[in-house]
């Protein structure tokens, strides 16, 4: 499978006005084909199939080859090739999504990232929780946001502690986008455990938003 497989596909699903509305809403960070998430995974799907994407470890030069293509969509179909490659993905793959991850930035992509690959990796192999004990001293937000978000799909399975240090950590940081990932992740694990979560905001000076975020679905 080769990123010429994809954008053969891609160039004829171009969509210039789609495009200009998906670079705008992205606030012109990047480049897009115009080919919108339905239309973009039904292509992906069937060359997923073919090339039986899922039933073999993960080729990491498409991987990266995908994430040096100008235009966005192609940074998405990485993505969605890890994630129906999970199976393969190892402890050690931490440093490589950790390089997707500070490149081409931006929330759509590491937000991603975070739950359904960086997610999977630490609950899988629970020792590379250390490793987001590091990532969440790291210099750079999207990383830091990374080990924030990592565990929104883990419900009753969330390490609370870690996820409140963490939070405490950034509790004053007024970056917006370290500030929205701590109302988030604290939402979320709200759906499991609302109390825990509605103390922990009350006893600790969080951001007004992170607090908004937390408490959103928890005040009546």
């Amino acid at each position: 499978m080769q990123v010429q497989d994809f954008s053969t596909q891609f160039k004829v699903m171009e969509n210039k006005e789609k495009a200009a509305g998906m670079s705008a809403y992205m606030k012109n960070h990047f480049e897009f084909l115009g080919i919108q998430t339905p239309e973009r995974r039904k292509i992906t799907a069937r060359l997923f199939k073919e090339w039986e994407a899922g039933k073999n470890p993960i080729d990491w030069k498409l991987v990266f080859a995908l994430w040096e293509q100008s235009e966005r969509e192609y940074q998405y179909v990485a993505i969605d090739y890890l994630v129906k490659s999970k199976r393969y993905l190892s402890a050690g793959d931490l440093t490589q999504i950790k390089e997707l991850i500070t490149s081409k930035s931006w929330w759509d992509t590491v937000d991603s990232l975070a739950s359904a690959v960086v997610g999977y990796i630490v609950k899988t192999f629970p020792e590379q929780a250390e490793v987001m004990d590091e990532w969440i001293e790291d210099d750079n937000m999207w990383v830091k946001r990374t080990a924030i978000l990592h565990q929104l799909s883990y419900k009753e399975n969330t390490d609370e502690e870690r996820l409140f240090n963490y939070c405490e950590k950034h509790a004053s940081d007024k970056e917006f986008f370290i500030a929205k990932a701590i109302g988030w992740a604290l939402r979320q694990y709200g759906k499991t455990n609302p109390e825990s979560v509605i103390k922990f905001v009350e006893d600790t000076p969080l951001q007004n938003l992170s607090k908004r975020e937390a408490l959103k679905h928890l005040q009546k």
